[in-house]
């Protein structure tokens, strides 16, 4: 990884972002998004992570996300390691999935699985307004991408929990 790429303060939060390699829509399908929601929330239950705000895009995740148990960096290794073992078995595994073997020769070097790109962009949150405007990023995502017109009504995100809309499939943190 790349000096830009590191977590100085282990026990700050951070603003981060997961990419799939060449920006491969794979989140398009429910049970691969499921795979990356149950790794954060057995993270948050068994290892410290701290989810503060998340939104889950067909191609990359953005997190704001902290860790209250060792170190961040090895926490984000740990689940882009599990998630990228996960979901290309649950690719491999799709026989009905109509974009299985392009999504394996891209995401898979012989045996060797390429499915996130390398580093995290992880940002430290240093002030209470760096932090809001992260928030307020990661929410406008889908908006952004004309997936929906409002941020609260996005499923893969934390801006239904914020404005009080619904409980997300991810286990939040307090601000």
């Amino acid at each position: 990884m790349g000096f830009a790429y590191r977590v100085h303060d282990q026990s700050a939060a951070h603003f981060v972002t997961f990419t799939v390699h060449q920006w491969v829509d794979v989140f398009t399908r429910r049970a691969y998004s499921e795979i990356l929601i149950e790794s954060l929330n057995f993270c948050t239950q068994h290892k410290g992570l701290k989810v503060y705000a998340y939104v889950i895009m067909s191609n990359h995740c953005h997190l704001v996300i902290q860790s209250s148990q060792g170190r961040l960096s090895d926490l984000i290794r740990d689940i882009k390691r599990h998630t990228a073992t996960k979901i290309m078995e649950a690719i491999e595994n799709n026989f009905r999935e109509s974009r299985r073997a392009w999504l394996i020769h891209l995401l898979k070097r012989n045996e060797d699985i390429w499915f996130w790109k390398d580093g995290y962009h992880g940002v430290e949150i240093r002030t209470r307004s760096f932090l809001k405007s992260k928030i307020r990023y990661i929410h406008l995502n889908p908006v952004r991408a004309g997936i929906v017109e409002k941020e609260e009504d996005y499923l893969l995100s934390s801006a239904g929990d914020f404005y009080g809309v619904r409980k997300g499939p991810v286990i939040l943190e307090p601000i």
